[in-house]
């Protein structure tokens, strides 16, 4: 299993940064607008639903919040929060493709949390 971990410093706090972090029903609102259409939450599942109709369930693992980390799987300065994306991925092959929607995510995500931390 290949892991890939990106690192990334967004200018909010790391209060900030982690209540939309946390907010595991809230992808399209707060951490990924324009890119993820609607979350959907059921128990300890989440579906993410794509402008292009697909659809994505995810089991969230854990949302830690004296760790500030949150721990999810894909099934089928006082003003520098850090965001740190942890995904394993098999087949190896796929880790390329992945890192790189894994650094264009996150760089979505800074933005629009640095956004809503300036509002």
């Amino acid at each position: 299993m290949a892991s890939i971990r990106h690192g990334i410093v967004i200018d909010a706090s790391p209060g900030h940064v982690w209540d939309v972090l946390r907010d595991v029903g809230a992808v399209h609102e707060r951490l990924l607008p324009g890119r993820v259409a609607g979350t959907r939450i059921e128990g300890d599942q989440r579906f993410l639903a794509f402008p292009d109709g697909r659809v994505i369930r995810e089991l969230i693992l854990d949302v830690d919040d004296e760790a500030h980390r949150l721990a999810y799987a894909v099934v089928e300065g006082a003003r520098a929060g850090r965001l740190i994306w942890t995904t394993d991925v098999l087949p190896h092959a796929l880790a390329a493709e992945i890192r790189i929607r894994v650094e264009r995510g996150a760089v979505e995500m800074k933005r629009a949390i640095e956004a809503a931390a300036r509002d």
